[in-house]
């Protein structure tokens, strides 16, 4: 795999860019709380920092198929870059008030919403021998899933020794290691020009959307996704905590849960090197009924070792599956639609999250925590067995060719 230079070069950047944006947010959150902020601030914060990424979604999708996927990336890096810079002099001075820190996430949240369908399209041209397409996908994964891991600590640690203005210096310089391998891609990506304007920019939307939506694989496993992010992840992440500070030892026993998560996702990724399976589809949502372990184990108040071990099993699930469903899509939809169409995914898959983390706690409190986690568990099996059924799904084979 890293016998393919731009690829190699961009994971070299893209890994990099990646262990300064795990480390951001614990920063973030203890510059609000050492500023003299509460709960309310970092909530102003956190929210600031993800609804423009959902708001520049689909814009990000056009001009990432209008511009190319390597301009895009490139201008996001020196965004993001930027906006880290500024706020760590800012934290450094002494003058960071909460409404700076807002505007600071919120340009940063712009960068990221334009970056994603960029991401999400670049991979294709990157890797010249198309049988090493899934390949890239889990390398790329395993990245993600060792900085989740490795940046928080990190973060602390560097936080807990020079302040948070070092860390966000640090992904100041990290965005610059990013943009400075996409500036040495040795390939030239295609630029698909298209018209300028707001009317030809709602068109193209409009476009990417009936091209989205004529593809029943893609759009139902999207609200597959979207719902499993509603109704499972976000109770599971808020709730989780609450029972772990019950019965599993508080604080401890759920960092053993979530390290056991991310030590799967690597499992994960590393059983998908080499390998592709003939229905990915149809493996990608068995994979996805692992999510259901872990929410259920809590449901029945199972101890420790069975939750993180459902933890486990969830991870590889969650690699598995990501890998999956971001390989067949490089691969069956066309390249002139694939920053459009990855767009409209990541945002029906993730739009619900906030609602569900904030109904989870009120829901909780009039339910039962072991109810909603339940109702979240049973789901996800009924969920993956009904998207199993749909033909377009589990029919669909891997040597198929590019939707047309």
């Amino acid at each position: 795999m890293f016998g393919e230079r731009d690829f190699t070069w961009f994971f070299a950047g893209y890994t990099t860019s990646l262990v300064g944006s795990s480390m951001a947010p614990v920063a973030v959150a203890f510059a609000v709380l050492d500023g003299g902020g509460g709960g309310t601030d970092l909530g102003w914060v956190m929210a600031a920092r993800i609804l423009p990424v959902v708001l520049v979604l689909l814009v990000g999708g056009v001009v990432a198929d209008r511009l190319g996927s390597r301009r895009v990336m490139l201008g996001s890096d020196l965004l993001r870059g930027l906006v880290q810079a500024l706020f760590a002099g800012l934290l450094a001075v002494g003058h960071a008030p909460v409404w700076a820190m807002v505007a600071l996430v919120a340009l940063w949240g712009v960068g990221e919403g334009l970056f994603m369908p960029a991401f999400g399209a670049i991979v294709p041209d990157l890797v010249r021998r198309k049988e090493l397409m899934a390949d890239a996908n889990a390398l790329l994964g395993l990245a993600r899933s060792v900085s989740t891991v490795a940046g928080p600590a990190t973060a602390g640690l560097v936080t807990a020794a020079w302040g948070p203005a070092a860390v966000l210096l640090a992904d100041a310089v990290t965005y610059g290691v990013g943009g400075l391998a996409l500036a040495a891609l040795r390939t030239r990506l295609p630029v698909r020009a298209g018209a300028a304007g707001e009317e030809s920019m709602i068109r193209d939307v409009r476009a990417g959307w009936s091209e989205f939506a004529s593809r029943p694989w893609l759009w139902i496993t999207t609200v597959q996704m979207g719902l499993f992010n509603l109704l499972v992840w976000a109770p599971f992440l808020v709730l989780g905590p609450l029972l772990a500070q019950r019965g599993l030892g508080g604080a401890r026993g759920w960092g053993l849960v979530m390290a056991g998560y991310g030590a799967g996702a690597v499992l994960g990724g590393v059983l998908m090197l080499g390998r592709v399976p003939a229905r990915p589809l149809a493996v990608a949502s068995v994979a996805a009924l692992a999510w259901a372990l872990p929410s259920g184990a809590l449901a029945a108040g199972a101890g420790l070792p069975w939750v993180a071990f459902g933890a486990v099993v969830a991870g590889v699930g969650s690699a598995v599956c990501g890998t999956l469903y971001t390989t067949t899509t490089q691969k069956w939809v066309p390249a002139e639609l694939l920053g459009r169409l990855t767009a409209f995914g990541v945002l029906g898959s993730f739009a619900l999250g906030p609602l569900g983390l904030a109904a989870a706690g009120p829901l909780a409190g009039r339910f039962g925590a072991d109810t909603v986690l339940l109702v979240g568990s049973v789901w996800q099996l009924v969920a993956g067995a009904v998207v199993l059924a749909v033909p377009a799904v589990r029919d669909r084979r891997w040597e198929e060719g590019p939707d047309d």
